[in-house]
């Protein structure tokens, strides 16, 4: 399984316009080779450079497994979006403090849809799908200074 994002390449630069001096929207983003077997996929964006620990900027489950794109600043149709660490039930683009950080688009194909509320958070979404996942996937940009 592979994800990819269409306006930066992995380990490379995110453009201004998908952070909080941007924007803050959602960039888009491709998958390709889902497992056939994959029921849903779940997308969690993170940050692991924060000072506070891991940083969850996005999080989204029960993804079509047969979608090949997310359009910028949208979550799939029929997908659920969680509450970021920024407590928001959305996307929130990088907005490093200070420094140069690392974020992780991570995509999971799951052997079963997510029974959550929307009100669940990334941290507990990722708790929910460990004993589900066939395979996962990543990309990852930077933003700072």
């Amino acid at each position: 399984m592979q994800i990819s994002c269409l306006t930066f390449v992995n380990n490379n630069q995110i453009p201004l316009k998908y952070s909080c001096k941007g924007d803050n929207v959602s960039p888009p983003l491709a998958i390709s080779d889902v497992p056939k077997s994959a029921k849903s996929l779940a997308l969690i964006m993170h940050d692991p450079d924060s000072p506070d620990g891991t940083f969850i900027h996005w999080a989204v489950w029960n993804i079509d497994p047969t979608i090949t794109n997310i359009v910028e600043d949208t979550a799939p149709v029929g997908s659920s979006v969680g509450v970021n660490d920024f407590g928001q039930q959305a996307y929130g683009g990088p907005c490093p403090q200070n420094g140069t950080h690392h974020y992780i688009f991570e995509l999971y194909a799951l052997d079963t849809m997510l029974n959550l509320p929307e009100t669940t958070t990334g941290v507990d979404v990722t708790i929910n799908m460990q004993s589900h996942i066939l395979t996962k996937a990543r990309t990852m940009g930077t933003f700072g200074e």
